[in-house]
């Protein structure tokens, strides 16, 4: 079968490409990428007006399942992913069990390929259980299918442990996503450390609760040559301690939320556990911070930490309430509004943010891309489409999101997996 997407136009970070052309999908490949191609007997979709980009790649979900199904399934996740524009997704392993060995990671790949085209690239555990003890057996979970390795919702707490990950998971081509937090110096803490958490009467977690582990994995990465990627950056420190750790040419990469560019401490004083976040929302100085990381390459990847929690859950005070929202379905739509359309971040780096990137630090090699021979995953957006998001358009089983009637222009209009258009 042949699709021929007519006059879009096509924005390819990966080849520096931002003009309007046709392309020719073949079967799940790219067959051409020109000014005209006549394709005879094709499909012809017309994508005038509408930016066309390589398919988007989420680096960090929780699908929930296997073990939280009342707040997410694989099902449920993967429709949220699609219909927010994603080809592909990473989920964290902090399912019960946890992702630790090969069962869970053939499970989970079972489960997302019998319910949906959207890809699903297993994350595997750092350490047996996630306790920040033993390693995982690494070698047994790339076997079966994990892309990289990390105890998402829990930092590796040793640095010895850190140091012995970095370099057996390296070994064998896997990538470390590490979730910065200092333990000691965030315990008790339900939002950032400053006037706002005094005011609000709530314990806060200081700046460098995450920063000092920044720096400590930078350090590892240094000292073994082996590659780390910072999950979820929230303040100032660290996306300036990246930002000069990559111009040492330490391999260092990092990931920003839409909520850690959006939202800031401030919206913790409606008391809604809707804002409740781990990392915690910050001050503007860190969310300017986090945006000139994302607009200069400082930080590489959008992603959206997609944390479902049920109602009952969220539905408790607020230093009770579990930590994370909702982001599948939003994630795109703030990047075009709050960052694109402000002329904060130019729409190349957005897509490289969602496409490119994530493809490269994940090493999917047909990936990210459109030029001829990689995969035919496309994702097209319309930067004029205005809409409220509501309540009623979740697809998720949760519905712990704090943009619920928050007016947006920029939406996802269309997605292609494998040349099929499944969106």
């Amino acid at each position: 079968m042949k699709r021929l997407i007519k006059n879009g136009r096509v924005v390819d970070p990966a080849s520096g490409t931002d003009e309007t052309l046709d392309i020719l999908l073949e079967g799940p490949s790219i067959a051409d990428v020109d000014k005209k191609i006549a394709a005879k007997g094709a499909e012809i979709l017309d994508a005038a007006g509408l930016v066309v980009a390589p398919g988007f790649i989420d680096m960090h979900v929780h699908l929930r399942e296997p073990g939280y199904e009342r707040k997410e399934t694989i099902a449920t996740g993967l429709a949220a992913a699609l219909a927010g524009g994603f080809t592909g997704v990473c989920c964290m392993p902090n399912t019960d069990p946890v992702n630790d060995c090969a069962s869970v990671t053939r499970y989970i790949l079972e489960r997302a390929r019998a319910s949906s085209p959207v890809a699903v690239y297993p994350i595997g555990a750092v350490t047996r259980g996630s306790a920040g003890e033993e390693l995982a057996p690494y070698s047994e979970l790339r076997e079966a299918g994990v892309r990289a390795i990390s105890d998402d919702g829990h930092p590796v707490k040793k640095s010895s442990v850190m140091r012995r990950a970095l370099e057996y998971a390296g070994s064998l081509g896997l990538l470390v996503i590490d979730h910065c937090e200092d333990p000691d110096l965030a315990e008790g803490g339900v939002m950032h450390e400053g006037e706002v958490s005094v005011r609000l009467g709530l314990k806060g977690i200081p700046a460098e609760a995450e920063s000092i582990p920044v720096l400590r994995d930078i350090a590892l990465s240094a000292l073994t040559g082996r590659p780390v990627h910072i999950a979820h950056v929230s303040t100032r420190q660290s996306v300036e301690a990246i930002r000069a750790a990559k111009k040492r040419k330490i391999r260092v990469t990092a990931e920003a939320t839409p909520h850690h560019f959006t939202l800031t401490h401030e919206a913790v004083a409606s008391f809604d556990t809707r804002t409740k976040m781990n990392p915690p929302l910050r001050p503007k100085e860190d969310v300017d911070a986090v945006i000139a990381g994302l607009a200069d390459g400082t930080l590489d990847v959008i992603a959206t930490d997609h944390a479902p929690h049920t109602y009952e859950e969220k539905l408790q005070e607020y230093d009770r309430a579990p930590n994370g929202i909702i982001g599948l379905q939003t994630a795109v739509p703030l990047a075009l509004d709050r960052l694109v359309r402000t002329g904060r971040v130019s729409l190349a780096r957005i897509v490289d943010a969602f496409s490119s990137a994530p493809a490269r630090i994940l090493g999917l090699e047909n990936k990210g891309a459109i030029r001829v021979g990689a995969d035919a995953d496309l994702t097209l957006l319309n930067l004029r489409k205005e809409f409220c998001f509501r309540e009623a358009d979740v697809l998720s089983l949760s519905r712990n999101s704090p943009y619920f009637g928050m007016k947006l222009k920029g939406a996802v209009a269309g997605v292609f997996i494998a040349g099929e258009k499944v969106l």
